[in-house]
């Protein structure tokens, strides 16, 4: 079957698109990738750039908090006790109510549900975290960025 004019410019162009060469690094990257990766666990290499653990940096403040969101961004959270924390509105509760998310999963698997309560702990170097004694997840809010952390921040120190 023979190609048009315009047929055979369109296929010269999507070839033009991609370049061979940048295909091909594409590929070596994912090998050299793929052979660290093996390596590091063949090896038994030990995690690094981690953030301290709690031995090494202790808390000093925290706080059991549990957690409500919904799909919209809105949040509540409470004390311990049941007293409102904060009502986030749909505009500003996003984050607090995506943790939520993840706290329905992580918990969800093992049979838990996501509204049960959370440490929120400041630790000596003053990174905020979240801690889940019913599941592993652990939570550095410092990685989340500065608004998102702070947050966290006021429900701690409210």
């Amino acid at each position: 079957m023979a190609l048009s004019h315009a047929e055979r410019k369109l296929v010269k162009r999507d070839k033009e698109m991609v370049p061979a060469i940048l295909v091909r690094a594409m590929f070596v990257l994912c090998l050299c990738v793929l052979i660290i990766v093996a390596y590091a666990r063949l090896t038994d290499r030990p995690l690094s750039a981690m953030p301290p653990s709690e031995a090494e940096a202790p808390v000093v403040m925290e706080r059991t908090i549990r957690i409500f969101g919904q799909m919209d961004g809105s949040a509540r959270v409470l004390d311990a006790d049941g007293n409102l924390v904060a009502d986030f509105s749909p505009e500003e509760g996003g984050f607090v109510a995506g943790i939520y998310r993840v706290l329905e999963r992580e918990r969800g698997a093992v049979g838990l549900d996501a509204s049960e309560p959370i440490r929120l702990v400041r630790f000596s170097d003053g990174r905020i975290g979240l801690r889940d004694d019913h599941t592993d997840f652990r939570a550095e809010l410092f990685g989340f960025g500065a608004d998102n952390e702070a947050v966290f921040a006021r429900l701690l120190e409210e």
